[in-house]
């Protein structure tokens, strides 16, 4: 079984209130939801409100009770080092510290504006592993690479980069996320057929890795535009088991449906379970 993931990553938006008021909101619509299966949930707040979006969870949580034990807080970044003389950075140990468990990695404008590279998100995938995180690592191609025929040559480089010197029984603990460069924050969406097959692709691509089917239990998410208008039919694809949602996860109108869109849509070997 493939779990069903919807995260939200809030980017550089919403101070310490307006997070505080966005993550209740959410989790408050969420608990509405009862009788559905859920996906899990994840909410990437800036680094300085994920103290605040870990107590708010925890809080709910327990007003709430199990309706929101697939909710979680994740981070939208970190560094590998465990800690040292690195000004600005955050270690991965300080985010399970406050009861993080996520962490995206790789994200596209990260490698785009800050410099990351296929081997520091390999680095960074491999720290986050040894410290209990789970990685969404970001895949993707620019327009002038789709419009060069270069989109599966690009995305099996990074794939195979991003899980250098891991072993399959780490690879099983990843989660994937494809997200076309142009398609992010363009208001431009993938067609998701196409951006079905090139999830089908990333999973094949760990698979002839590793000789073997672990990554048919791995979940791999699209990216890019996401809209309540789009999850539906992007959740009815074969190897599409989610979504990281960048500007529609701002508003809890927006993100509420499509949280609602992935639910009960957890998949077993590329078929609706």
């Amino acid at each position: 079984m493939r779990k069903t993931i919807i995260a939200g990553n809030w980017k550089m938006h919403k101070n310490q209130a307006e997070s505080k008021a966005l993550i209740t909101a959410v989790l408050e619509g969420v608990s509405q939801m009862k009788g559905e299966t859920l996906p899990d949930i994840v909410l990437c707040p800036v680094f300085l409100s994920l103290p605040l979006a870990a107590e708010t969870l925890k809080s709910l949580k327990e007003k709430h009770g199990e309706v929101l034990n697939t909710c979680y807080v994740g981070a939208q970044n970190m560094d590998y080092h465990e800690s040292g003389a690195f000004t600005g950075e955050i270690a991965p140990g300080m985010l399970t510290d406050i009861g993080l468990t996520h962490v995206i990695i790789g994200h596209s404008e990260r490698r785009q504006y800050f410099a990351e590279t296929n081997a520091s998100v390999n680095l960074k995938t491999r720290a986050a592993l040894a410290n209990k995180l789970v990685p969404i690592v970001c895949v993707g191609e620019t327009l002038d690479e789709r419009e060069a025929g270069l989109t599966d040559q690009v995305i099996r480089r990074q794939v195979a980069s991003a899980l250098e010197e891991l072993d399959k029984d780490q690879v099983a603990k990843i989660v994937v996320a494809y997200e076309p460069v142009w398609a992010i924050g363009t208001g431009k969406n993938c067609e998701s057929t196409e951006a079905n097959r090139v999830c089908k692709m990333i999973r094949e691509t760990i698979n002839e890795l590793y000789a073997t089917n672990v990554a048919d239990a791995i979940p791999v998410l699209y990216g890019g535009s996401v809209k309540p208008s789009t999850i539906v039919e992007q959740m009815e694809q074969s190897d599409i088991d989610g979504a990281l949602v960048g500007g529609a996860s701002l508003k809890a109108e927006d993100f509420l449906p499509i949280i609602k869109g992935g639910a009960g849509r957890s998949k077993l070997m590329g078929t609706r379970a």
